[in-house]
C-alpha cells in the first residue's frame, strides 16, 4: 500500500487534516504547539484507491527544545519512507521562516509534493494564499482541515501521483501493546528490537503521547507492536491533553490481544503498574511483564530474580500464572526473549481444546474432587464445551449450577492451565445449568 506523509511546522492543522482522511480522532489534536511529537498511521482512500497516512511532529528548524530536533529526524524518516507528501501550510501566518526550511528540505527530496494552504474558508483567504508561490511549487491547493473544504482537488491529484500496486487482501495482524508507567523504556525496547529509531526516545517522562503501530516479524511470526503513551496515576493527569493520551492507551489494550507490561525495576512493582496489570487482565488480555532495567539491580543473583519473581506474583494474586522476563533494554538483554514469550501466550489465548479431549481430562479429576455439596445437596458436572470467544472460556454444565462457588471455579481453572497450558492469559469458568 502506498504511503503519504502529511508535514509542516508545528500547529498548522497537520492532525486535523489526518483525521478527516481517516475519519477517526485518531491523532491527537491541541492547540498547544508541537502536540504530534511522533510519527502516527493511519488508512485512508479516495476514489476507490487506498492508502496509509503518516501524521509527522512539526518540523522545526534550529531550535534548542530537546523534542524539535528529534521531530527534524521523523520528519526526515516520514519522507524517506512516503510515496507522496501533503505539505500544509497556514495562511493566517503566511509564508514563514520554518516553512522555507520545510520547503527546501521537501524540494531536495523528489516526491511528489502537494502544497495545502491550510485555514482558507473565505475570499478573502483565498487571495492571501497567493503569497505561497515563493516556496518554489508549481501549485498549490486552498483548503480548510476542520471542514474539509478544498480538499477532493487535493486528494483527486494526489491518489493519481500514488504508484499502481498489486491488491491484495488486507490480514488482521495480531497486536502486541507495549504499555507501562511513563519512562518505563517502551519506546526503547520497539527501537531496539525493530533496529531502527522510529519513536523518539529521550530522558523526559512522557515522550510517547499517541500509539502507534510497527509491524514485526520474529520466530516466523507476523504481529504488530504497539507503542502507548505512558499511562499517568489519575491525579498527575492535570490537562485534557494527558488525559486523552492516558485514555488513548487505555483504548488500545482494549483492541490488543497481548498486553507486553515494562516497569522499571529499580522503581519496583508499583500500585500504578499493577493497575496496568488488572486493566488488562479485566479486558481477558494475554500479558507478560518485563522487569526493564535489571542491570541497575545491584548484587542480584538467582535467588534475586526468584524473590523479586515471587514478589511481583504476590502483587497479581491471585491471578499469578503469568510469565515475567528480567530485561535491559539499554544492553538488548533478553529483549527477543520477552517476544518470544509474548508470541507463545498469544497461542495460547488462541487456543482451541477439542470437546473430547477436554471432557476426557477433566471429568475424572472432577469426579475425583466434587464441587462441595450445599444443605445436603450434591452438585454433578456432566459435559464441558470451549466456548468460540476471542480468550479461554469454558462452558461446565451442571445439575445445579447456583450452589458452585468461586473456590472451585478457581480449581477448575487452575486444573485447565495445568492440563493445558494458558500460562499468561486468563481462562473463564461458566457453570451452566445442565
Amino acid at each position: 500500500m502506498s504511503i503519504v506523509a502529511i508535514v509542516g511546522r508545528p500547529n498548522v492543522g497537520k492532525s486535523t487534516f489526518f483525521n478527516r482522511l481517516i475519519q477517526r480522532r485518531e491523532a491527537i489534536v491541541d492547540a498547544v504547539s508541537g502536540v504530534t511529537r511522533d510519527r502516527h498511521y493511519g488508512k485512508s482512500d479516495w476514489n476507490g484507491k487506498e492508502f496509509s497516512l503518516i501524521d509527522t511532529g512539526g518540523y522545526v528548524k534550529g531550535s534548542d527544545d530537546v523534542f524539535e530536533a528529534e521531530i527534524d529526524k521523523q520528519v526526515e524518516l516520514a519522507i524517506d519512507e512516503a510515496d507522496a507528501i501533503i505539505f500544509i501550510v497556514d495562511v493566517e501566518h503566511g509564508v514563514t521562516g520554518m516553512d522555507e526550511e520545510v520547503a527546501l528540505l521537501l524540494r531536495k527530496s523528489r516526491k511528489p509534493v502537494f502544497l495545502a494552504v491550510n485555514k482558507v474558508d473565505n475570499s478573502k483567504r483565498t487571495q492571501d494564499a497567493v503569497e505561497f508561490y515563493s516556496l518554489g511549487f508549481e501549485r498549490f491547493y486552498t483548503i480548510s482541515a476542520i471542514n474539509g473544504s478544498g480538499s477532493g482537488d487535493l486528494l483527486d491529484d494526489l491518489v493519481k501521483a500514488l504508484p499502481e500496486q498489486e491488491e491484495r487482501e488486507e490480514e488482521t495482524l495480531p497486536r502486541f501493546a507495549v504499555v507501562g508507567r511513563p519512562n518505563a523504556g517502551k519506546s526503547s525496547f520497539i527501537n531496539a528490537l525493530i533496529g531502527e529509531n522510529r519513536y523518539i526516545v529521550t530522558d523526559i517522562a512522557g515522550t510517547t503521547r499517541d500509539s502507534i503501530d510497527t509491524r514485526y516479524n520474529r520466530f516466523g511470526f507476523e504481529f504488530n507492536l504497539v507503542d502507548t503513551a505512558g499511562i499517568r496515576k489519575k491525579s498527575k493527569v492535570k490537562e485534557d491533553l494527558e488525559f486523552y493520551s492516558v485514555m488513548r492507551s487505555v483504548r488500545a489494550i482494549e483492541h490488543c490481544d497481548v498486553i507486553i507490561l515494562v516497569f522499571d525495576a529499580s522503581r519496583g512493582f508499583d500500585g500504578q503498574v499493577q493497575n496496568i496489570f488488572w486493566l488488562a487482565h479485566r479486558n481477558n488480555k494475554g500479558v507478560v511483564i518485563l522487569a526493564n532495567k535489571w542491570d541497575l539491580i545491584e548484587d542480584k543473583d538467582n535467588h534475586s530474580v526468584k524473590e523479586f519473581e515471587k514478589y511481583i506474583k504476590k502483587q497479581c494474586e491471585p491471578y499469578t500464572d503469568v510469565p515475567i522476563v528480567f530485561i535491559s533494554v539499554l544492553n538488548k538483554q533478553r529483549i527477543y526473549k520477552a517476544i518470544e514469550t509474548a508470541v507463545e501466550v498469544y497461542k495460547n489465548r488462541t487456543k482451541k481444546i477439542k470437546t473430547s479431549l477436554v471432557n476426557d481430562t477433566m471429568l475424572p479429576i472432577i469426579q475425583a474432587t466434587p464441587p462441595p455439596q450445599h444443605k445436603g445437596k450434591y452438585v454433578k458436572i456432566k459435559y464441558i464445551t470451549q466456548l468460540p470467544t476471542e480468550w479461554p472460556s469454558f462452558a461446565f454444565f451442571a445439575n445445579l449450577p447456583q450452589y458452585v462457588k468461586e473456590p472451585y471455579k478457581r480449581f477448575l481453572e487452575n486444573q485447565l492451565r495445568n492440563k493445558f497450558d494458558f500460562h499468561g492469559v486468563p481462562v473463564t469458568v461458566f457453570i451452566r445449568k445442565k
